[in-house]
């Protein structure tokens, strides 16, 4: 039996770490390199979303499965070399709330729609992998968000029930994925303004130490009648 007083379950971009320009700047360089347009509000649509949606769905850039995993190999070769060259921090509050978490016992996990390399980079840059007993990736799944594969993933290497799980999100598109998962939400208003997420999100926060394990735990505690 699940004895934890829930299972936290992070998004990766935008939630622990803020790689927006990075990424931007990769599939810039990408379309330079490729000699391939760069559609209007593409980074925008893009959010939460996998490359292997985003190249064929967003930027319509080819529907041939092979150059699109090229595409997508040369974009991330980009996005790690900037991440190597700038440097990458975990954004205001995340490590306290990370460190209170393991403090209450409370396991975590990654859920990403990231190539499992970008992740693993920034967690040895940042030193945090041991806050995180469970990493699922893009490799991992067949369908990205928002269907819930990943973080149904996460959950079963948690050990965890889904509807004992919080799962924290920056993407709308991610928080739909929670949703389908049937766990609960927190959104982190680093991508979106607060007032787009509250709607999708059981609460919002623009930084996750504004948060309290007891706050969240008493989201799974029965109601008395």
């Amino acid at each position: 039996m699940f004895q934890a007083p829930f299972a936290a379950v992070f998004d990766w971009d935008g939630v622990i770490i803020n790689s927006e320009e990075y990424h931007r700047l990769g599939w810039e360089r990408l379309a330079e390199e490729a000699g391939l347009p760069l559609p209007e509000g593409h980074f925008e649509k893009s959010f939460g979303r996998k490359n292997a949606e985003i190249i064929p769905d967003i930027l319509a850039w080819s529907q041939d499965a092979r150059e699109i995993e090229e595409l997508s190999f040369r974009k991330e070769e980009h996005y790690r070399t900037l991440v190597r060259e700038g440097g990458v921090h975990a954004l205001p509050g995340v490590i306290p709330w990370l460190e209170s978490l393991q403090q209450a016992g409370v396991p975590c996990g990654v859920g990403s729609s990231a190539p499992r390399a970008n992740i693993e980079l920034s967690l040895e840059m940042l030193g945090c992998a041991r806050f995180f007993r469970a990493v699922v990736t893009a490799e991992d799944v067949q369908r990205g968000k928002p269907a819930p594969d990943v973080f149904l993933a996460v959950a079963a290497r948690l050990a965890a029930p889904a509807d004992r799980c919080v799962v924290f999100e920056d993407a709308l598109v991610g928080l739909e994925a929670a949703q389908n998962a049937g766990m609960r939400r927190v959104a982190v208003a680093t991508t979106n303004p607060a007032e787009r997420l509250r709607p999708f999100a059981d609460r919002v926060v623009a930084r996750l130490d504004e948060l309290s394990v007891a706050e969240l735990a008493g989201w799974f505690q029965p109601t008395r009648g």
